[in-house]
């Protein structure tokens, strides 16, 4: 796909670069910090922010780890990309659509944190590349146009790789009716992009016809499992009101995430891939007193990760 070459080439040769630099010097084991970022929620979806370190406990493989850094992530610098579908299917409600986009941006950038505007229909756009300043923002939204075909796959790729060398938080937010027709990516390969990258994925699900013909909903579950994967979270919006609210949730939850960091113990399984699971057990916590509160809670985070690297 000649889009994806022209944005992912870069990248590569960095990731080339750095692996001949690293093979000139020692040879050494890489013990590497793994970092989750963890959202708490109530059955209602309301954030907990209260927790302690001792209220969690983490397990790789099944194996207990020794949380060796907690911290409350409010004020760590956010990385956002946002992709928007401007595929011929979103004519009717884009202009709505970008304009929920555009008061998420406005309320929730801060002068440490930055937007990537991407668009996807036929091919992937990078409207704008990572920025704080709204008014380029705005502009790029003014400029979007409509038509084409779906690369849904290629924009959660591509934005994972825009994502994968950032500092701090990272999330992934994209706004679409959950098709995908011209990806030269399939959904293993962008699953496998959003987990290396570290990226939350909260997918917006445009949904106008509940009972539409035309609905794609195996699109519509490969988004809800990438989100689930990485501990993001989905929505589906029928109208205006209902992607505002979810932009508000997204909103609220990166306030109140927690990060849970900790160097890998013995592994004994052989694969690529490590599963990661989080408790929450908090031992007071009077928001949800006389309920089970640690079985009540809702913690998301990312099922696990990968020990290659991202090609």
């Amino acid at each position: 796909m000649r889009l994806l070459r022209t944005i992912v080439i870069p990248l590569v040769l960095l990731a080339s670069v750095s692996a001949q630099e690293n093979t000139e010097t020692t040879f050494k084991v890489d013990v590497k910090l793994v970092n989750v970022f963890v959202t708490v929620t109530d059955p209602q979806g309301a954030p907990i922010g209260n927790l302690v370190k001792n209220d969690f406990s983490l397990t790789e493989d099944g194996i207990p780890q020794k949380i060796s850094v907690f911290s409350k992530e409010s004020q760590l610098p956010l990385s956002i990309v946002l992709a928007v579908d401007t595929s011929s299917s979103t004519r009717k409600d884009i202009r709505l659509e970008l304009e929920a986009a555009r008061r998420f941006i406005h309320s929730m950038i801060r002068p440490q944190d930055a937007v990537a505007f991407y668009t996807f229909a036929t091919n992937v756009s990078e409207m704008t590349p990572f920025t704080s300043k709204l008014r380029q923002l705005d502009s790029a939204i003014n400029e979007v146009q409509v038509g084409g075909a779906t690369s849904l796959y290629d924009a959660i790729y591509l934005g994972a790789k825009a994502l994968i060398n950032r500092q701090g938080r990272k999330v992934l937010v994209l706004i679409t009716d959950g098709g995908d027709t011209a990806s030269s990516i399939d959904y293993k390969e962008a699953l496998r992009a959003a987990q290396q990258s570290e990226a939350l994925v909260y997918s917006l699900i445009d949904v106008p016809v509940e009972a539409s013909a035309g609905r794609n909903t195996g699109g519509e579950h490969a988004l809800i499992q990438i989100s689930n994967d990485t501990g993001g979270k989905y929505y589906y919006a029928s109208n205006v009101a209902q992607l505002d609210r979810a932009f508000e949730q997204i909103s609220d939850e990166l306030r109140t995430q927690y990060l849970l960091a900790y160097y890998p113990a013995a592994r004994r399984a052989s694969s690529d891939f490590r599963q990661i699971d989080v408790i929450a057990h908090p031992h007071d916590l009077p928001e949800v007193q006389g309920s089970d509160s640690g079985d009540k809670l809702v913690v998301r985070a990312r099922r696990g990760y990968y020990t290659s690297k991202l090609e």
